[in-house]
């Protein structure tokens, strides 16, 4: 299994995660564009990121709040699963919120995930009533208390990102990551100066929307697969088909050099692309979306075919 240090911290953890968005049911923002996945489709899932050389999952208190934590937790109990098998990371929601909210509400974060440790807490955005100052302290008061073993932060521009990571450094932990978007047609972190923060200051990126929302499968280039996709899926995607054409007809050519899937291609780019400073984080409605991520490490891609797709990719810097 390879592994890379979850920003300064000892934790380990491999470059791809399962990301636990597609776990929220019915309920919630994200229930509304997302599966209803039986509890038995979700442990499968969890099983087969598990068994294929995925080491951590990703989820938040916004994912249906609290279903996707209470779902990956009985996943993982009927796979028989401890602290050692998993590395969990999930997210305090601070909308409408302030920072004394933080320590209010970590006790029902770790009874969602019914007995697991919480490797990392992040908050979800920068959308508080709270400063991330404020927000930090009460975080590392948890660490403090042995209620979480890291911090992170989601969503952050760099000077929200400086000042977590400040704010920690005061209290003597590092800020371990920052949770953006960050794919092959959204490079935006490469040109704002948050990827050069984040190397400078330790900080992992954790990428989410790593195939930029399904276009770097090639799916819905296909005509008839676009027609079908529900119409606000359309709208947001209509603009960047045409223009990553040419980068989704490089990485269908270049997969079967790997035996890989354009994904995988997708995938590899972006876990290699920065050293180890980014992982990413693909989610999973099938355990074949899982087999499919996780196949994503067993390859490393020719530094001509990186070249490529980096500069095919330039435009979305």
């Amino acid at each position: 299994m390879q592994t890379r240090p979850l920003g300064q911290t000892d934790i380990l953890i491999t470059p791809i995660g399962l990301g636990g968005n597609k776990f929220s049911g019915s309920k919630g923002l994200m229930g509304l564009v997302m599966p209803d996945l039986s509890q038995e489709e979700i442990t499968e899932i969890v099983k087969t990121a598990l068994d294929n050389g995925i080491n951590w999952i990703d989820t938040a208190e916004m994912y249906g709040f609290g279903q996707s934590e209470r779902a990956i937790a009985a996943a993982l109990h009927a796979l028989n699963k401890t602290d050692d098998d998993v590395v969990i990371a999930t997210k305090w929601n601070p909308l409408l919120r302030s920072a004394g909210n933080i320590p209010n509400t970590i006790d029902k974060r770790l009874d969602c995930l019914d007995g697991y440790v919480i490797d990392l807490y992040m908050v979800h955005n920068p959308l508080g009533f709270s400063s991330p100052e404020s927000e930090m302290s009460a975080m590392a008061g948890l660490v403090e208390q042995g209620k979480i073993r890291s911090i992170g932060v989601s969503n952050f521009n760099v000077q929200q990102m400086q000042r977590a990571h400040a704010a920690l450094a005061e209290r003597g932990l590092p800020l371990a990551v920052n949770q953006v978007e960050y794919s092959l047609v959204n490079r935006k972190i490469e040109s704002n100066g948050l990827l050069d923060a984040a190397k400078d200051l330790g900080v992992t990126i954790i990428a989410w929307a790593p195939l930029g929302s399904g276009i770097l499968t090639g799916k819905y280039h296909d005509s008839d697969r676009y027609a079908q996709a529900p119409f606000g899926r359309r709208m947001m995607l209509r603009r960047k088909l045409e223009e990553s054409r040419p980068l989704v007809d490089a990485l269908q050519k270049i997969a079967p050099t790997y035996e890989a899937t354009p994904s995988q291609i997708a995938l590899n780019w972006l876990y290699n692309s920065q050293g180890e400073t980014v992982v990413t984080i693909p989610g999973a409605s099938k355990a074949h979306h899982a087999l499919e991520s996780a196949g994503a490490l067993n390859f490393t891609l020719s530094d001509e075919d990186m070249t490529r797709l980096n500069q095919l990719s330039r435009q979305f810097r």
